[in-house]
């Protein structure tokens, strides 16, 4: 018996032997294939964390020059929204920037298709490689952003590449409503709310800011033979294309854009007054106010003169006055 269980001893020990050379002439290149494993994951990691960083980059830049309105309010709002506004932001100017920048509409067209495209994969999780499209893309996976207000931007700005003005101010109001008042719908998200009231006061901040905007950027249009301010308004002061383009300051060129300001103003005033309905998470979609309340204060110590040289310099109390607005929280 003894023999026997020397017997046994002995097969497992030569077995254990076996095993143990096995796992030594295995070992090295068992070893060199998980570390190089390892090493393509992190490779492939620190490149994914690059190209992001990189695509968070791109877009903060282009806001920054094409929108600072805009992306000093970004700046201003939870570090957990930040970047998500600054991706819709960028979208924004990425398609606003299409009619000014291309010489044919088919080619504005192009790009229009190309973003609905964009989208409709960007909700398939299968977004172009693309920066702006990349940071929409997490952002949209981050907030469950509601896809017909980025799809209703894209719609109303392609409608604009008819390079015609407004026949009336409430076609201007429907081209804010759809464009800037959509913008905000989905900063609202990002902050993690889906309120009515806040919607509310989002449809007519974003009206007013269209107004605005279309005011602002009145004497760069004249400057290249452009008009698109309200026709039924300037027609109701004799005032004509020509003499907006020539950047005249005459009483009737005053009248049309005290009227248009007015209704912006209008807008900004009711959307302030049911603020105590808003929830004040909310509040700092709507830090946007600060800038539209500027800007109509300065046209009217203009006299209303649109061309005024006071209103093409920026406010350096912009920012410090946003910032106190942010932490009062309020609009």
């Amino acid at each position: 018996m003894a023999a026997g269980i020397s017997a046994k001893h002995g097969v497992l020990c030569s077995k254990t032997s076996l095993y143990y050379g096995l796992h030594r002439r295995m070992s090295p290149s068992t070893g060199c294939i998980q570390r190089a494993a390892e090493l393509a994951a992190f490779r492939a990691a620190s490149s994914a964390s690059l190209d992001s960083q990189q695509n968070e980059k791109y877009c903060l830049e282009l806001v920054r020059s094409r929108d600072y309105d805009g992306f000093v309010c970004s700046l201003l709002l939870p570090e957990e929204a930040r970047r998500s506004a600054l991706a819709l932001r960028a979208f924004n100017v990425e398609l606003a920037q299409v009619k000014d920048s291309v010489s044919q509409k088919t080619i504005g067209l192009m790009r229009m298709q190309f973003w609905k495209t964009a989208i409709d994969d960007i909700y398939r999780d299968e977004p172009p490689n693309q920066p702006v499209s990349a940071e929409l893309w997490r952002a949209v996976r981050k907030h469950y952003l509601t896809k017909r207000w980025l799809q209703r931007i894209i719609t109303e700005r392609e409608k604009d590449l008819d390079d015609r003005a407004y026949r009336n101010l409430q076609e201007l109001e429907a081209y804010s409503e759809n464009t800037q008042s959509s913008l905000l719908y989905l900063l609202v998200e990002c902050l993690g709310l889906k309120d009515v009231h806040a919607d509310h006061a989002a449809s007519h901040i974003g009206k007013a800011q269209g107004i605005v905007t279309c005011l602002r950027a009145t004497p760069y249009h004249s400057s290249r033979r452009k008009v698109y301010l309200p026709m039924d308004i300037c027609m109701l002061h004799g005032a004509s294309q020509e003499d907006f383009i020539r950047g005249s300051r005459e009483q009737n060129i005053r009248d049309v854009v005290y009227d248009i300001a007015s209704q912006a103003h209008v807008h900004l005033q009711h959307a302030r007054s049911f603020s105590h309905n808003v929830p004040a998470a909310a509040t700092p979609a709507f830090l946007q106010t600060v800038v539209l309340e500027d800007y109509l204060q300065r046209v009217r110590r203009a006299d209303f003169d649109v061309f005024h040289p006071s209103l093409q310099n920026r406010n350096p109390l912009l920012p410090f006055q946003l910032y106190l607005r942010s932490w009062k929280k309020t609009y």
